[in-house]
């Protein structure tokens, strides 16, 4: 079987536009929420949001398609192609059959289906916009990437809510492990931060309903009431290990463990105690040939809901027993919000980098311990430690659980 090793990144967040400026203020604990600035607010009892404010899309997408691509397609394009310039394979010859795409978002382009379907209430049937349906559906996200980068692999879409990301990078990092593919570009995208993404999960009683930027997003936290929406993209190159040692390529870190199940439980809430999460990381782990105690950091779900983070706490400690006293948690949503099917790509960036620097970032704005939770939740201030494993958690509505396993990269085993 192949080694599968990452040779780009790219990402457009509430962070940064890039992954040096997002990395560099996780480290630091800079909270990317605000008041919601996209939309009026007026009688929305949710007014905190985490948006992506800087983003200049002409960058990489010419200003006469930019109307025919949802936000979500704009974030996927963005940071595809930051990946691809940064792995230095726009300066390659290989073979584009075998150079594949699996972008991923959880709900596409809710932002187009409201403006279309206002101006079809107000105006007509006949003013619907022909791009309507191609801007909406969440597979475009993908299709528009491997058009702009010329990817003739395989092109898929994972929909599995919020663990969407994950199962791309996941279900990537297996094609090229088997090889199937050399070549993949794999993340998520979304930008749901509208009247009808954030209206439908505030008559959920999902979100947070905060109004002070520091304390809506809070995993772990016995005050949480809620997450708080975020939009953006990550998004990583995947090479096998052959293809890239050929080109001379850059390698970040190596991939080298993945585990996806569903809880069969309900279509909201997680099982009890985690059941399914902690299946997911342990098949993760064993994907991986690892034991539990090789694993170092887990970048946990960790939405600040009440039962995410009861149960995938518990799932951690009943899974790892007594390893979990040198065992570091924490959760980038506490910065960066939930970025729903983008956020497992911006999270696998976070330990990629975490691996690289050996640095473990913080679970920002924790304030007040929950008795329930009790892990080390690496509280408020980030911590130099040299970890060789991470894991990557990712958790969706209908049950759907998936984990990566990365490794700092090592050219000898």
């Amino acid at each position: 079987m192949n080694r599968v090793v990452i040779t780009g990144m790219g990402a457009i967040t509430p962070l940064g536009e890039d992954v040096n400026e997002f990395w560099e203020n996780v480290k630091s604990g800079k909270c990317g929420i605000d008041r919601i600035s996209r939309f009026d607010i007026t009688g929305f009892d949710v007014t905190m949001a985490a948006e992506v404010k800087s983003f200049d899309p002409e960058r990489y997408i010419h200003k006469r398609e930019l109307k025919r691509l949802d936000r979500y397609s704009q974030f996927a394009i963005y940071a595809s192609h930051q990946a691809y310039d940064d792995s230095g394979l726009a300066d390659c010859e290989f073979d584009r059959e075998r150079f594949g795409v699996i972008v991923s978002s959880g709900i596409g382009g809710i932002e187009t289906f409201y403006e279309q379907t206002k101006k079809q209430i107000e105006k007509g049937f006949d003013r619907i916009s022909p791009y309507f349906i191609p801007m909406m559906i969440p597979n475009m996200a993908a299709g528009n990437v491997a058009i702009a980068l010329e990817a003739k692999g395989p092109c898929l879409s994972v929909v599995t809510a919020c663990a969407s990301a994950t199962n791309a990078i996941g279900e990537a990092f297996h094609k090229i492990r088997s090889g199937i593919m050399d070549v993949a570009v794999a993340g998520g995208s979304e930008a749901s931060v509208c009247e009808t993404g954030v209206a439908g999960f505030m008559s959920m009683k999902a979100l947070s309903t905060s109004d002070d930027p520091l304390r809506a997003s809070i995993p772990f936290d016995k005050d949480r009431d809620g997450f708080v929406m975020g939009e953006g993209a990550g998004v990583l190159i995947l090479e096998s290990l052959d293809h890239a040692l050929k080109r001379n390529a850059r390698i970040y870190g190596e991939i080298v463990g993945y585990g996806a199940t569903c809880d069969a439980y309900h279509i909201t809430s997680p099982a009890p105690e985690g059941e399914g999460g902690g299946r997911a990381m342990k098949l993760a782990v064993s994907d991986a040939n690892l034991a539990l105690e090789d694993v170092s950091y887990i970048n946990a779900h960790g939405t600040s809901t009440y039962y995410n983070d009861l149960n995938e706490s518990a799932a951690i400690k009943n899974l790892f027993g007594d390893h979990i006293k040198s065992l570091a948690v924490s959760s980038t949503k506490s910065m960066i919000g939930h970025l729903l099917g983008a956020s497992g790509g911006v999270e696998a960036i976070v330990c990629v980098k975490a691996l690289e620097e050996g640095f473990i970032p913080p679970t920002a704005g924790y304030k007040n311990p929950d008795p329930e939770c009790t892990l080390d939740y690496v509280p408020n201030v980030g911590r130099k430690q040299d970890i060789s494993v991470a894991l990557s958690n990712s958790l969706g509505f209908g049950g759907h659980n998936a984990t990566i396993a990365f490794k700092k990269w090592q050219e000898q085993e």
